[in-house]
């Protein structure tokens, strides 16, 4: 599994707004693939940003 599944799926079972680092804990890679991922993910419509530094699976 890549790193852009890894975050969605972390996104998906913690059913919550999170932050990168949070993501990073729980996904168990590093803060920069982390933010790599969401900026894919967002592109395509996977992911959105309740409030600012938080994002959230759709």
């Amino acid at each position: 599994m890549d790193a852009k599944e890894s975050v969605y799926n972390a996104m998906k079972k913690a059913g919550k707004e999170l932050r990168a680092g949070e993501i990073a804990e729980i996904a168990g890679i590093e803060k920069k693939e982390v933010d790599k991922a969401i900026k894919l993910l967002d592109k395509e419509g996977r992911v959105f940003s309740p409030k600012r530094c938080f994002w959230k699976a759709k």
